[in-house]
């Protein structure tokens, strides 16, 4: 285990993963484009779920790289990344169990899967504090609100029957992607490393 967090902490793999997250953050706004243009102005920011992880993460790596914390933005990027990774792997297999699934929804597995991956893979880099986390928490658990209480949900039209489930599943997946970040990240027994 050692030699993987020194391995996540070297230069090169911090560019190789900015380098991969980037465009994909990218690709991810251009997915929401058609839901964008339908968007109330006051919404926007709460739309792109994925893809705002996503960036959230590429400005740990540039801190990383610069040899810098910023605990707020890792707070911000653990929790998302697992919440939303894994959210987005849940609903296309269940996509594929109610309907069918087509090349980009395999895509999308891997790429979420990825997500949440390499969120918690650089816990032990991460300096989060309990007030990092409560801000975390506040943004997750408001997007929630947007998301099922004003429908401003990714749109998977064949799961539309499921909407309370799905939201009811997201709520206490967002609850425990921050108590995932509280054990591996706040609580004071954490397991941490420097960046060499």
């Amino acid at each position: 285990m050692k030699w993987i967090m020194y391995l996540m902490g070297q230069r090169w793999v911090l560019w190789t993963l900015l380098l991969i997250n980037v465009p994909g953050t990218i690709y991810g706004y251009i997915w929401y484009e058609s839901q964008l243009v339908t968007t109330p102005p006051k919404f926007l920011v709460f739309v792109p779920d994925s893809p705002t992880a996503s960036l959230f993460f590429c400005f740990v790596l540039i801190a990383f790289l610069l040899r810098k914390n910023w605990p707020l933005i890792e707070a911000l990027a653990i929790v998302t990344l697992f919440k939303y990774g894994i959210w987005a792997v849940v609903m296309n297999v269940l996509t594929l169990y109610v309907d069918e699934l087509n090349i980009y929804g395999y895509m999308l597995i891997l790429s979420h899967l990825g997500m949440a991956i390499q969120g918690l893979l650089y816990a032990p880099y991460y300096r989060i504090k309990p007030i990092h986390l409560i801000i975390a928490a506040v943004w997750t658990l408001h997007n929630d609100v947007i998301d099922y209480v004003f429908f401003m949900m990714p749109r998977y039209s064949v799961l539309d029957q499921f909407i309370p489930q799905i939201g009811y599943f997201t709520f206490w997946l967002s609850i425990t992607s921050l108590l995932i970040t509280y054990v591996l990240c706040v609580k004071k027994d954490s397991y941490k490393l420097q960046l060499p």
